[in-house]
């Protein structure tokens, strides 16, 4: 192996990792009142020979547990034994949010909207600091995961915005049922890392505090056709898709037209008709109820969990698509070959 062939050592979080060595980092990030610390924890893989460098995190939202799960499987696999470049995993951002099982920090401010941060400000502010000067600035690519918010159901999507070129590649090529069109959020991960030159996707699936198998799956199987796409892996070892996934350019929320109990008529991924009932909200003894109706033609690709809603309350988020019933059956077949059987060795089954 020639010099030009050889990684260089990675310096991240006062850290060195040599080319062809993992190591497991717990980088400082704050004091808690009784003096004790939160630590950062990161597990980097260096490889041997060079390439691209991309991290992954979860648990921006500290009760959005699967992004947890699913790094734990891709830093399982023997697919990144002998990767190019460098990978960086941090299973859990908000420390204190997932100790808590809070969506925030505890000065109750959102991190996701505290981006770029401040080495001065509120604690949100100051570890979205820390986060992006130590971490994503020393990357060249990144993937965010997310689940819905508290009480909400996400469909496998990817968010990001259309207007830059490798940003959609990479969307396309990580294979989820649907890719939705998603301005740049003021404040978010994702706008300060495409600020920066790094393109950045955000992975959306299943809901907060609970592990969802078909979200993990599709998410563990969407990384590495992304590290293989970007060379870090053999793309031949990836699973393959038959179908590409669904474009929707946005999509809008259905909310309660009543207070009451919600009963839903449809299911994630379903195509829905506008005009047609999707649900209703009742009272206790079902003497008063309302319909709840699809206002588009489109795909269902959140929905609220919790039966007890109030007007106004968001039931249904539908994603506005070219052709519903092809879209449904898309989405069908990129469900069956996430959940379709794999063999014992692949980490998406455990």
């Amino acid at each position: 192996m020639t010099p030009k062939e050889t990684n260089l050592p990675f310096k991240i979080c006062n850290a060195t990792v040599l080319p062809g060595t993992t190591k497991t980092i717990y980088f400082p990030i704050s004091i808690i009142p009784h003096q004790s610390t939160f630590d950062l924890t990161l597990r980097i893989i260096n490889g041997r020979r060079p390439g691209k460098r991309l991290f992954i995190s979860a648990g921006i939202h500290g009760d959005e547990l699967n992004g947890i799960e699913v790094i734990r499987r891709v830093m399982s696999s023997p697919l990144i034994k002998h990767i190019k470049g460098t990978l960086v995993a941090i299973p859990v951002v908000n420390v204190f949010g997932m100790l808590t099982q809070s969506r925030y920090l505890p000065d109750r401010r959102d991190l996701n909207r505290s981006f770029p941060g401040s080495e001065t400000g509120s604690s949100a502010a100051q570890l979205a600091h820390i986060f992006l000067k130590e971490i994503v600035e020393r990357c060249t690519h990144g993937i965010d995961l997310h689940t819905g918010s508290n009480n909400r159901t996400n469909l496998p999507q990817i968010r990001c915005d259309f207007e830059s070129k490798e940003t959609l590649y990479l969307a396309l090529a990580f294979g989820a049922p649907l890719v939705l069109k998603a301005d740049l959020r003021e404040g978010s991960l994702r706008e300060a890392s495409e600020k920066l030159g790094i393109p950045t996707l955000t992975f959306e699936g299943g809901e907060a505090l609970r592990f969802n198998e078909f979200a993990i799956r599709a998410a563990v199987q969407g990384i590495f056709r992304v590290m293989g796409r970007l060379g870090m892996i053999p793309s031949t070892k990836c699973a393959s898709i038959r179908k590409s996934p669904v474009i929707s350019h946005g999509s809008h929320w259905v909310r309660a037209p009543s207070s009451g109990f919600f009963h839903t008529a449809a299911f994630l991924g379903q195509k829905v008709s506008k005009g047609k009932v999707i649900g209703k909200t009742m009272d206790s003894l079902g003497l008063v109820s309302a319909d709840v109706i699809s206002p588009l033609d489109g795909i269902i690709i959140g929905m609220s969990t919790n039966p007890i809603v109030y007007k106004g309350d968001a039931l249904f988020n539908i994603a506005w698509v070219h052709d519903p019933r092809k879209a449904e059956e898309t989405i069908e077949i990129l469900r069956e070959e996430v959940e379709i059987n794999p063999s014992l060795e692949d980490p998406t089954t455990y």
